[in-house]
């Protein structure tokens, strides 16, 4: 049930995600890359339009959801139907030392639909990848993560499945039975 866009761009994320987690040993090097992304933001601006998926992992860790009905209802939507930041930032706590990256991405052309894009995709992770080693990874950690748990993906989608119908039935339309 997921757009069509945040189903194709959670992919590449986590694509990326995955990319950044391990060394050419095999070490789990997430925290460390993760820190590097971070440093280099300012560099990466220019990628938020077209491979946001690339700049993304700069928020990896940094959000929790107060509203997860908002973030469902939006992972259904395409970018033209997007809510203004100013609606969605309510749903989304952030860590304290995300803030002066989101500060400095809305100043950028394309900077609010692209923070809506990743806050979305941190959703989309948490809630289909609980159990992935990268899911716990913070921006001042370099602990190394267990990297035998397996992602339970099957179960993630049923859950986010849930929540979708979940809302459309608070919106008055029949579930499927």
């Amino acid at each position: 049930m997921l757009s069509e866009y945040f189903e194709e761009l959670y992919k590449a994320y986590r694509a990326e995600l995955e990319d950044l987690e391990t060394d050419s040993e095999g070490k789990n090097v997430l925290s460390r890359r993760l820190n590097e992304k971070r440093t280099q933001l300012a560099s990466l601006l220019p990628m938020i339009e077209e491979a946001p998926e690339m700049v993304a992992p700069v928020f990896h860790g940094a959000c929790t959801f107060r509203d997860p009905h908002a973030m469902v209802r939006l992972s259904f939507t395409e970018p033209a139907d997007f809510p203004t930041w100013q609606m969605l930032e309510p749903s989304v706590d952030f860590e304290p030392w995300a803030r002066k990256f989101i500060a400095l991405i809305l100043r950028e052309p394309g900077g609010a639909r692209f923070l809506i894009s990743a806050v979305c995709l941190e959703f989309l992770l948490e809630k289909n990848s609980d159990k992935s080693s990268y899911a716990g990874a913070t921006a001042d950690t370099d602990a190394e993560s267990d990297g035998d748990e397996e992602t339970d993906t099957e179960a993630g989608e049923q859950d986010l499945d849930e929540a979708g119908a979940d809302w459309l039935a608070d919106q008055g339309f029949d579930r499927r039975g």
